[in-house]
């Protein structure tokens, strides 16, 4: 029998789109959910707690692949080891994917060390591994700008600059990865263009309003302490040597704001 792959956070959103292109390479596919889900379109679901640590070596047994998606502001190094060292009683796993984000290692904020310490998990786990790291994704910028365009300005904080990628092109990334052999840290992947913040809530705006362009004032402000450092050395960036997804901020809002602003209006 073939052994499955195994996808944790295969419900979240990177998950609903990596699941279905693993299932559709002929691979037996499992995803771990904190949650029952009964098994669907080939792809079979089982619930384990990685942060309590339950259930985690049911879910691995027969898997030799696994791809780690799951993650959450708080606990991911926490969940991540619980996950490795079940994998590592289970045995049998000779291959670990982790999906990171681009500067873990050196931007002052929770969330980024937080997936620093999933990163060393992996590491120090004595599994086969790959990890990519990913610059944010359009969805959750598209979260963020929605939020900041409620405000009668446009903010522009200084030397606050982006890359969004595109979930989809993240997605097929970590297809490819998960189904080759291990190769420890690969290059970034990052979107094709950068913005300032007043760039994208403009952009937002603009898509929203149908390429109308908005009369807002931009209100510029300095991001203070280490955190606004960080930023102006633009830590937060892979602008050498990373791979460049295809799809743009404007791609991702033509589809996801302009659509369902027309859709809404007839």
């Amino acid at each position: 029998m073939t052994s499955s792959i195994l996808v944790t956070g295969g419900t979240g959103t990177l998950g609903r789109l990596v699941t279905p292109l693993l299932r559709d390479t002929g691979h037996p596919v499992r995803v771990l959910s904190r949650r029952g889900h009964d098994s669907r379109d080939g792809v079979e679901y089982v619930t384990a707690d990685l942060l309590k640590g339950n259930g985690i070596e049911c879910a691995l047994d027969g898997s030799d692949t696994v791809l780690h998606l799951a993650g959450a502001a708080k606990g991911d190094e926490e969940a991540t080891r619980n996950l490795v060292a079940a994998a590592s009683r289970v045995g049998g796993v000779r291959h670990l994917v982790l999906i990171s984000v681009i500067g873990a290692d050196l931007m002052p904020l929770g969330y980024f060390r937080a997936k620093r310490g999933a990163e060393r998990a992996v590491e120090e786990s004595g599994l086969p591994w790959t990890t990519l790291r990913a610059a944010q994704f359009n969805d959750l910028v598209l979260t963020a700008t929605r939020a900041l365009a409620r405000l009668p300005v446009v903010l522009s904080p200084g030397g606050v600059r982006a890359q969004p990628v595109d979930a989809r092109d993240v997605a097929a990334r970590l297809v490819e990865l998960t189904l080759g052999e291990p190769a420890g840290r690969v290059p970034d992947l990052a979107g094709p263009k950068l913005y300032g913040l007043a760039e994208l809530i403009r952009g937002y705006l603009q898509a929203r309003g149908h390429g109308r362009p908005t009369r807002r004032p931009t209100l510029p402000f300095p991001v203070p302490g280490k955190v606004g450092r960080a930023y102006r050395a633009e830590d937060n960036l892979a602008l050498a040597g990373a791979d460049l997804g295809t799809r743009t901020w404007e791609d991702f809002l033509a589809e996801r704001v302009e659509q369902r602003e027309r859709v809404a209006r007839h």
